[in-house]
């Protein structure tokens, strides 16, 4: 597995993919509504930020009142989600997703609960 991107909660994705253009030089490659948001991917090299504002509500209209603007989760990529998945229960973590879900750009996703991942909730996603 290696870094993928950062998922980044905010109220305006273009607002903030145009100050990461300008103070770090990111340029977004991706960009969709999925999921009742608007997700852009900027590009930093040896991974992504993956900018979610809600469109609609959702899981991240409610992280965004609770918690404001910032990092939602991290994300891994791995070739295989799902022996990926059974090393994580064999390993007793507690798992969001017990199935690969469609994700952003196409990929199969799935998240494992912050609470057995130090406070971090993670993605898992499959190339």
């Amino acid at each position: 597995m290696h870094f993928d991107h950062a998922g980044i909660a905010t109220d305006d994705a273009q607002a903030l993919a145009a100050l990461y253009d300008d103070l770090f030089g990111l340029e977004a490659v991706h960009e969709e509504v999925f999921d009742g948001m608007r997700v852009v991917f900027l590009d930093c090299g040896d991974g992504y930020f993956e900018l979610l504002e809600p469109i609609e509500d959702g899981t991240i209209s409610r992280y965004l009142e609770d918690n404001g603007a910032g990092i939602h989760h991290l994300a891994l990529a791995t070739d295989d989600i799902e022996g990926a998945l059974e090393t994580i229960r064999d390993h007793d973590v507690t798992l969001i997703d017990e199935e690969p879900r469609p994700g952003a750009w196409g990929h199969s996703v799935a998240f494992l609960h912050p609470k057995d991942t130090g406070g971090i909730l993670i993605e898992l996603v499959e190339h």
